[in-house]
């Protein structure tokens, strides 16, 4: 079962995530909300549409914009609707 882990706390977990561009897409009942805050950032991709950001916070620890989801996908990228994926430091784990 996929993982993504930061700051050696598992933050998500699903048997059911969407691989897109090899990013492992999180659905959103899988993410452990309590580490996930939503911040300002915004970016746009060509097919997939505007995706928003959470900064995850750890054990003390900030990881600044980490974790990126489509709230309002374009239609080819509706199947990553609100699931989340990760970059950076965030391990994901198969």
């Amino acid at each position: 079962m996929p993982k993504a882990i930061w700051n050696g706390v598992v933050i998500a977990e699903s048997d059911h995530t969407e691989i897109v561009e090899g990013n492992h897409y999180f659905p959103p009942e899988s993410i452990k909300k309590e580490y996930f805050f939503e911040t300002d950032k915004h970016t746009t991709c060509p097919w997939k549409g505007i995706a928003s950001y959470y900064t995850l916070k750890v054990n003390g620890e900030e990881n600044p914009n980490a974790a990126w989801f489509y709230p309002d996908p374009k239609p080819a990228a509706e199947s990553i609707k609100n699931h989340v994926a990760f970059y950076g430091s965030v391990t994901i784990e198969e």
